[in-house]
């Protein structure tokens, strides 16, 4: 269980160095989850011990939302003042995720008939 815990911490640790040293544009959480997903193909999958610890992590998932909601509470007043730019920006990305993933779904739907 703390090995599983470790590689998850290492992954993370060795995506913020990779984003850091080549000064790369994304989160580095995303790029040691890439690292993880090489790791766990080249590895056959994840262990018992990796299963238990993610299941743990995922039974917890809401206290992380904690940081994120006092955030929103301590920039409220900037929230206020700047509410339709916000909501557009919501609203917007929202649209374009949903076309996006209708558009990526109908691509794989015409490349899984033609395989048929």
């Amino acid at each position: 269980m703390l090995q599983a815990l470790t590689l998850l911490l290492v992954c993370q640790l060795l995506g913020e160095t990779l984003v850091r040293l080549l000064s790369l544009g994304i989160p580095g959480p995303l790029v040691g989850m890439g690292l993880l997903l090489v790791f766990l193909a080249y590895k056959g999958g994840p262990d018992q011990g990796l299963n238990e610890v993610s299941d743990g992590i995922l039974r917890n998932l809401s206290l992380l939302f904690v940081p994120a909601a006092v955030g929103v509470i301590q920039q409220l007043g900037l929230i206020q003042d700047q509410w339709l730019a916000l909501g557009l920006a919501i609203i917007g990305s929202t649209l374009l995720t949903m076309l996006v993933t209708v558009g990526v779904f109908l691509g794989v739907a015409r490349l899984m008939q033609a395989r048929a």
